[in-house]
């Protein structure tokens, strides 16, 4: 089984920014970013398979990408608020899924053990 393992999660202030990467141990075809924050169910946050996708929540500010030499997709989060506060998992799929399949987190094959996010008003 592919193993996941984020880092850079922190506390930021409103408007600031952050970068959170997901390394696998293997060739990851589809990866997606989903975070979980209290009284809430985890959510999709956006993912990279042959296309991005993105919640409508961080639609132009965050941004995912992928560096296939190193196996590892990247989340960068911008303007950052208090709503985007989260324990923020990665997540793998062996195939290609399309955008509205790349939503369903029942389709993932592996987890990270999640990096919490903090924005301080």
């Amino acid at each position: 089984q592919v193993q996941l393992a984020e880092s850079g999660g922190g506390l930021v202030q409103t408007g600031g920014s952050l970068r959170l990467s997901c390394a696998a141990s293997g060739r990851p075809l589809s990866v997606a970013w989903f975070r979980l924050s209290p009284g809430k169910e985890r959510e999709f946050v956006a993912s990279i398979s042959r296309t991005t996708s993105y919640a409508n929540s961080v639609e132009g500010r965050f941004t995912i990408s992928r560096d296939a030499s190193s196996n590892t997709v990247t989340l960068e989060m911008e303007n950052l608020r208090p709503d985007d506060t989260a324990i923020y998992y990665c997540a793998l799929m062996r195939g290609y899924c399309t955008a509205t399949s790349c939503r369903d987190r029942r389709l993932y094959n592996s987890w990270g053990q999640g990096t919490q996010v903090t924005v301080s008003s």
